[in-house]
């Protein structure tokens, strides 16, 4: 049996707006692309998973790459997808039952914002009613109760974004390519306070494919592995303030992502301050500021200083979204947690062109959180 699991092969198609291209083609350029990388072709793929929110079922990828018979399991679980299938991925290989395997994750959303049914999530149609299901409004009281608590103000949340979109431009990938400056951030249209237009990210489209082996054979494929130490799912507790919850506590509670962020750095042997690289989830740049201190990476209240002092860009002391995360990328819900292992993968091979962390970086940490209150984290290693 394998104690661990490597990435052995990467691909990527672009993300944002491509007319005329099925979410399932792009996921399906995705996988040639990590096929290629890792040396292989399709036949050599024992098993696969995959997941996509709005754009089909991930095994009708077996049209386009082969009809091999491989067993290909579908996973769909929200923002959460891309981790909960690569953490079923590698389950998989540490059984030892396959040496090599695929994780995929495409999706190709309409613009706007996303349609969600109260009635699937346990939810009464009020809460709809009172536009509670346009998620703007969670995350804007969510900040607004984190920047009272720690003093935290508005000009933070513009310079994450400004970090975003000039990240954003130094990545071919990326949607959102034009650097735009803290007083234009400020300054666009409100969607809801503290938060403007800029801030946020949007639904989306793209394609990510990882190859995965045991590590021991891992050097068959690919003469720099990076190991995926660890990799943890979690749900929300009692009480916690997710998104779609119908009501909060006097009290702030431990929620998804400081419990998967934890068990990540427990089952990895490590703690954040030993991570040079990190992936966390932006949906808005609230999110950032608030998800930079549950995963760990730092403490409550020390993000504004670390933002405004530049330290979370390439050349800082704690690297953050180096791809300009989801709000240059925007969300295509199926790709997105896997988009973070890849940037993570690119940065520890030293990949990453003129995005890239000095200092030749040797771990990475991902994290990603969607509704209903779900997170999953990683940790990456060379």
């Amino acid at each position: 049996m394998s104690n661990d699991v490597a990435i052995v092969g990467i691909g990527i198609h672009p993300f944002g707006r491509t007319e005329g291209v099925s979410g399932r083609a792009q996921g399906a350029f995705a996988a040639r692309q990590a096929l290629a990388d890792a040396g292989i072709e399709w036949s050599d793929i024992q098993f696969a998973y995959g997941g996509s929110h709005s754009a089909g079922d991930a095994d009708s990828l077996v049209s386009d790459l082969g009809l091999t018979g491989a067993p290909f399991i579908n996973v769909h679980n929200g923002c959460g997808t891309g981790g909960s299938a690569l953490i079923s991925a590698r389950s998989a290989l540490m059984s030892g039952q396959y040496d090599v395997g695929m994780v995929v994750g495409f999706d190709k959303h309409p613009r706007g914002a996303f349609n969600t049914d109260p009635a699937s999530l346990g939810i009464g149609d009020w809460y709809g009613e009172t536009g509670m299901m346009v998620t703007t409004q969670f995350f804007a009281q969510k900040i607004v109760r984190y920047m009272a608590e720690h003093g935290i103000g508005q000009e933070t949340l513009a310079a994450v974004a400004e970090k975003s979109f000039a990240l954003g431009a130094l990545n071919p990938n990326a949607w959102r390519r034009k650097p735009l400056s803290v007083q234009e951030i400020l300054d666009a249209p409100m969607v809801n306070h503290p938060l403007t237009q800029y801030m946020f990210c949007s639904p989306g489209e793209g394609g990510i494919a990882l190859v995965l082996a045991r590590a021991e054979v891992a050097h068959r494929y690919n003469s720099t592995p990076v190991y995926l130490r660890a990799a943890e799912f979690r749900s929300r507790r009692f009480g916690s303030f997710e998104v779609f919850s119908p009501w909060t506590t006097p009290e702030t509670l431990s929620g998804p992502t400081a419990d998967a962020a934890a068990a990540a750095f427990e089952s990895a042997g490590i703690g954040p301050e030993d991570i040079d690289v990190a992936q966390i989830q932006d949906t808005e740049s609230g999110a950032e500021v608030m998800h930079m201190a549950e995963t760990g990476l730092c403490a409550h209240g020390e993000q504004e200083k670390l933002i405004l002092e530049g330290q979370t860009r390439p050349d800082g002391r704690l690297p953050i979204n180096t791809d300009g995360g989801v709000i240059a990328n925007g969300e295509p819900i199926g790709a997105t947690g896997l988009r973070q292992v890849y940037e993570t993968v690119l940065q520890l091979r030293g990949d990453a062109g003129e995005r890239q962390v000095p200092g030749d970086p040797r771990t990475g940490f991902t994290h990603v959180y969607g509704a209903p209150g779900i997170s999953a984290c990683t940790v990456l290693a060379r």
